[in-house]
C-alpha cells in the first residue's frame, strides 16, 4: 500500500499497490503491520456502508468526541464520491484544516480518518456507495458535526448539493460546535 500524508495531521489517503496476472488482480485494503507503519496503530470493530441515489448528495460532517474516539478508514465501492476531513481537535498542529479527495471504484483509493476529525462526503455520481470501517463502536452522546457549508472551514465541494438529512442541515456552525 502507498500512504500518501495531507494537510490533516494523521489523516492518509491510502492506495492501493496490486498485482496484476491473467485472472485479474490482487491488493490489500486493510494490512495492520502496513498502517502502523505509517502511523496508526490501532484496529476496527465496525463496518458499514452507505448508498446514495443521486449525485450531489452530502453527508456529514460528523465526528465523535474525544471522550469516544472513532477512526475511520473510508472507500468508494460504486461509482465515485468526494470525502472530506476536518480537524477538529483543539491542541492538533492543524486544527481547523481540511481536505478533500475523490474516491471511486475505479481510482481504489482510501482515506484513513484521524479521531476527532469530522468527516463527511458528497456523491459525484448517481448510486454511489462508500464502505468505511471504524475503530469504536458508535456512542450517540458523543455524535456531533459541523455543517458542510461552514463558512468559518471553506469546503469547496464540486457541485451544488442535492440532497441533504434535515439532521445534516440542523448541524451548528463551527462557532458553535
Amino acid at each position: 500500500m502507498k500512504f500518501t500524508t495531507t494537510n490533516v495531521a494523521g489523516a492518509l489517503i491510502v492506495e492501493q499497490t496490486p498485482v496484476s496476472d491473467d485472472r485479474g488482480w490482487f491488493a490489500r485494503a486493510w494490512c495492520e503491520k502496513e498502517f502502523a507503519g505509517a502511523g496508526f496503530a490501532g484496529g476496527f470493530v465496525q463496518a458499514n456502508m452507505s448508498g446514495n441515489l443521486k449525485a450531489g448528495t452530502v453527508r456529514g460532517l460528523h465526528y465523535q468526541t474525544a471522550d469516544a474516539p472513532e477512526a475511520k478508514l473510508i472507500r468508494c465501492i460504486a461509482g465515485s464520491i468526494y470525502d472530506v476531513v476536518v480537524d477538529m481537535r483543539p491542541d492538533s498542529p492543524t486544527f481547523r484544516n481540511w481536505f478533500g479527495v475523490e474516491l471511486s471504484a475505479e481510482n481504489r483509493k482510501a482515506v484513513l480518518v484521524p479521531p476527532v476529525c469530522a468527516h463527511g462526503y458528497m456523491a459525484l455520481s448517481d448510486g454511489a456507495e462508500a464502505f468505511y470501517m471504524v475503530s469504536a463502536f458508535y456512542t450517540p452522546g458523543a455524535e456531533r458535526g459541523v455543517r458542510w457549508d461552514d463558512p468559518a472551514i471553506g469546503v469547496e465541494w464540486p457541485m451544488t448539493p442535492t440532497v441533504i438529512s434535515a439532521k445534516d442541515r440542523a448541524l451548528p456552525l463551527l462557532a458553535g460546535a
